[in-house]
């Protein structure tokens, strides 16, 4: 049945609401429009709604069926958005037709912004875009854009008035970008990533479909990012890295072939025991404190716990704590981060800890370590953890540390100059290499295998004779091994015919010991002062001469520089 119409006066009532109202009877044929509807929707009456907006027709059966009491909803129409409301004109208790008011979105926004809680919420979210750092874009379902934030305008160069309302197809035709993760999002109602060239620079677009509550789309928001810089980092940071696995495995090869050339020679109960236990504790993961006079061989000690460890095929790591400014041993160890101090490597340095990761780091001279180097070192044996100067961030490395000295370091610890839980930490198993007057089983061993080295790099084949080999044997060895290898070079150099005599050896070995020139009760006769100190000093420098190798480290011991020993030599004939 259709509705009854209403009276002239009703279409004047409707007309002069400052709403678009549509009536409709059961059919869903307009019986009644008010002006506003009739001027911007552009209908009339006796037209079919079904046909004219299906969208409407849909939710406005179900309330002339009875399904729903009421609806309301959002209506795009045309470039309009509208909020519509529906409800059921009743007659005599029966649903007659139906009635549905459109808003106008734009009446609604205006109504609605004039709200304090609209407003404080509107200026937070406008706050909240404007300072992102990543750009953000909004666009309409149609991919034009309504909205750019600042950071977008710095990514592209652009103010946002010359992008706002503007369409994506438009602006890749204008080459303002060569792809559009809007314009994809848009048609595929999907999430869209993209990677764009802008200039010579990357840029990373992620594009969001929004859906109202009817699934329809309704906005698109895409976030972009600016990647050059942090694609060239990561270009740099693997090209530093293929640089410290190059050095890292060019260190490994020298590495071994220097293990595999040195030999460990023990005849000596001490020294025997001093290698088994060497062996033993190289299958654990503790930490090694290894104890002995200089030159007796605790490097080897160090190469010999590493060769044998689960750690063999990583590097092992050397530092003399003693050979190295103590304003640079930190960054030496720990390594830096550019602009850490004056003279800095832009690109930093990872330390000897980051290039012995996996390895072992062995600390020789450890006695001569820094106080705060200490600091550091002792968090590491705690918790695996590094600190590069100049940084905050924590590293983890899995290094085994072995650490050697010939001072005592109990003395050290109750002097206050090395901390006493640093050398606990390190002291968890200590190995004591004996002097070589301890062990001399060995020398003559010792001997021949030095004199044998040498020979094969000089090329040449000599021996030693009896009284030769007697004599060097007897001698005390102050320095050690080392002494001992420095002396078996110089004879084998030094030595003209292929068999080497008393007379190839130094004087301080051939001599008895020498009488002291003077004593406290009785000066040498007719010898002056000068004298008795040349004397004094040449047979000092003949010694250190037999211990160290260089000049420099006896310039070092002696405490005195490098061209006083140089000239003192010359002085006394010893260069």
């Amino acid at each position: 049945m259709h509705m009854q119409l209403f009276p002239s006066h009703l279409q004047a009532l409707a007309d002069a609401t400052a709403r678009a109202l549509i009536i409709v009877d059961q059919t869903g044929t307009i019986t009644l429009l008010s002006r506003l509807a009739r001027e911007d929707l552009g209908i009339h009456p006796g037209s079919s709604l079904e046909t004219l907006f299906p969208g409407v027709w849909n939710q406005v059966s179900k309330i002339l069926e009875g399904a729903l009491p009421s609806c309301e909803f959002p209506l795009q129409i045309k470039d309009r958005e509208y909020f519509v409301g529906v409800n059921p004109v009743i007659e005599d208790e029966q649903i007659s037709g139906a009635v549905c008011i459109l808003v106008d979105g734009t009446q609604l926004d205006t109504m609605t912004r004039r709200l304090p809680s609209f407003l404080t919420l509107s200026r937070e979210l406008d706050t909240i875009i404007d300072s992102s750092s990543d750009g953000l874009f909004v666009c309409d379902a149609e991919a034009n854009v309504i909205r750019m934030n600042p950071a977008s305008e710095k990514i592209h160069s652009l103010p946002a008035s010359k992008i706002i309302g503007r369409n994506m197809r438009e602006l890749i035709d204008d080459g303002f970008i060569d792809r559009s993760a809007a314009l994809e999002a848009s048609l595929s109602k999907k999430r869209v990533s993209l990677l764009q060239n802008k200039e010579g620079r990357k840029l990373i677009s992620i594009a969001t479909p929004v859906f109202d509550e009817q699934g329809t789309l309704v906005r698109v928001v895409v976030s972009e990012r600016d990647i050059t810089e942090i694609d060239n980092l990561q270009r740099e940071l693997e090209t530093q890295e293929a640089f410290k696995d190059g050095f890292r495995n060019q260190m490994l090869a020298m590495q071994n072939a220097e293990l595999e050339s040195r030999q460990v020679i023990a005849r000596s109960p001490l020294m025997v025991r001093a290698l088994e236990q060497a062996l033993k504790v190289a299958k654990a993961d503790s930490s090694v404190l290894i104890l002995g006079e200089s030159g007796v061989g605790k490097g080897l000690i160090a190469d010999l716990i590493h060769r044998h460890s689960p750690r063999a095929e990583q590097p092992l790591i050397k530092i003399n704590c003693g050979a190295i400014p103590e304003s640079l041993i930190e960054a030496e160890l720990f390594g830096y981060e550019k602009g850490a101090f004056t003279g800095a490597l832009k690109s930093g340095k990872p330390g000897q800890f980051e290039l012995a990761d996996g390895g072992t780091l062995f600390l020789d001279e450890i006695a001569e370590l820094p106080l705060p180097s200490q600091v550091k070192l002792l968090r590491f044996l705690e918790d695996g953890q590094i600190t590069r100067l100049g940084d905050t961030r924590s590293r983890t490395v899995n290094v085994r540390v072995l650490a050697a000295t010939h001072q005592d370091m109990e003395q050290m610890v109750e002097k206050g100059s090395f901390r006493l839980d640093l050398y606990y930490r390190l002291n968890v198993i200590p190995i004591h290499v004996p002097a070589l007057r301890e062990r001399p089983d060995c020398i003559v061993p010792l001997i021949r295998h030095y004199i044998d080295q040498f020979c094969k790099q000089t090329g040449g084949q000599k021996r030693l004779t009896r009284r030769a080999l007697d004599s060097l044997t007897a001698y005390s060895y102050p320095g050690n091994v080392r002494e001992l290898m420095n002396l078996c070079e110089r004879i084998v150099v030094m030595s003209d015919t292929e068999l080497i005599d008393l007379s190839d050896l130094p004087a301080h070995i051939t001599s008895p010991p020498a009488e002291p020139p003077f004593s406290v009760d009785q000066l040498p006769e007719r010898q002056s002062l000068r004298d008795i100190l040349d004397q004094v000093e040449k047979q000092i420098l003949e010694m250190a001469g037999m211990q160290f190798k260089n000049q420099s480290d006896m310039a070092k011991a002696l405490g005195v520089n490098q061209s006083t020993i140089a000239r003192k030599l010359k002085k006394h004939g010893l260069d």
